[in-house]
């Protein structure tokens, strides 16, 4: 067995043991059980919490009630704080796991709509992490490792979660600090505050996702080149014309549509309207904007080349000049 085999194997069994244990002894878990293991820890108390909640969040305890306890323990700042840092510690620990863990086989088996929803996730990026921290009725824990099993950068995953982790962290932390009399009567209170601002934030990102998902699908180089096997879609290069036939030429059979002249020809790509467009870039940053434009004009089915004409170069794939696509269907200025 190779030797990343017996590592993976050995994190599955650890973390198994570690759900188990975490479940037997629940009950236990508790603010005053905290406390107790906090008051011998001196100055190191902050980092033993930091540590515990991290651990929490890989195991599924729950986190509201370490937010709470640290408001109480450490004050409304101090213990907003340390709960963020361990919130985040855990979440970038169970996303890691999930991907190292899952993220191969996950890959290689999806396929159909969910690959399509993976895929749209992927697509936006930070913003669905933000959208996911900002509403209550998504769960944490599972979250975490949901979102492992996705390409979205760790970088981008653990700063958009711990900034927009902030907020509900310091709500707790108040909550917590102002005493378990309080904590009966409020909580309700502070609960519901948080919906509202997690239905804000859905009416605000919602429309966006569904258009970014339904427009703006992201494929790649593999996918593009199958989908031009079967025919009948447009392959539209939104590089300027200078990048269309510069050193990494383009697409076999794409044609030049630059992104700067696309919201007056939009009516020469009429014929695809339904779902047979393909928009390709030097990355894809230029597509996606070109994506988003079509979609705001009542075009479905759009899909985006990952990595671009960059990606589809490391793969092998050959490129040409433009020959092709100045006589195809004349979509090409003369």
């Amino acid at each position: 067995m190779k030797r990343l085999d017996v590592a993976r194997a050995a994190l599955i069994l650890a973390l198994l043991a570690g759900l188990a244990l975490a479940f037997a002894n629940r009950q236990q878990f508790s603010q005053e059980a905290l406390q107790l293991w906090l008051a011998s820890a001196g100055w190191w108390a902050p980092v033993l919490f930091i540590a515990i909640y991290a651990a929490g969040t890989v195991l599924f305890l729950p986190g509201s009630m370490l937010t709470l306890a640290a408001g109480a323990l450490f004050g409304i700042l101090p213990g907003a704080l340390y709960s963020l840092a361990g919130a985040t510690l855990g979440a970038v620990l169970a996303f890691l796991v999930a991907r190292h863990l899952a993220g191969a086989w996950v890959a290689q088996k999806a396929g159909g709509r969910l690959k399509q929803l993976i895929e749209g996730v992927e697509a936006e990026g930070w913003r669905f992490v933000a959208f996911v921290r900002l509403v209550p009725l998504f769960p944490f824990n599972v979250v975490n490792y949901a979102l492992g099993l996705t390409r979205i950068p760790l970088a981008a995953y653990a700063l958009a979660s711990a900034v927009c982790m902030l907020p509900g962290a310091l709500a707790y932390a108040w909550l917590g600090h102002a005493g378990r009399a309080a904590l009966a009567g409020d909580a309700n209170a502070i609960r519901n505050g948080m919906l509202a601002l997690a239905v804000a934030a859905a009416l605000m990102f919602l429309p966006r996702l569904v258009r970014q998902f339904k427009a703006g699908l992201m494929i790649t180089p593999e996918m593009l080149r199958a989908l031009q096997a079967e025919g009948g879609i447009a392959v539209i290069d939104v590089r300027d014309a200078r990048d269309f036939d510069g050193e990494t030429g383009h697409v076999p059979g794409a044609l030049n549509l630059p992104l700067g002249e696309l919201p007056a020809r939009i009516a020469e790509l009429e014929p695809w309207r339904a779902n047979g467009v393909v928009l390709i870039c030097r990355t894809q940053v230029r597509s996606g904007q070109a994506a988003r434009l079509l979609a705001k004009h009542g075009f479905s089915g759009l899909r985006v080349v990952r990595g671009g004409i960059l990606a589809w170069r490391e793969l092998g794939y050959p490129t040409e000049g433009n020959t092709i696509a100045e006589n195809a269907l004349g979509l090409i200025k003369a």
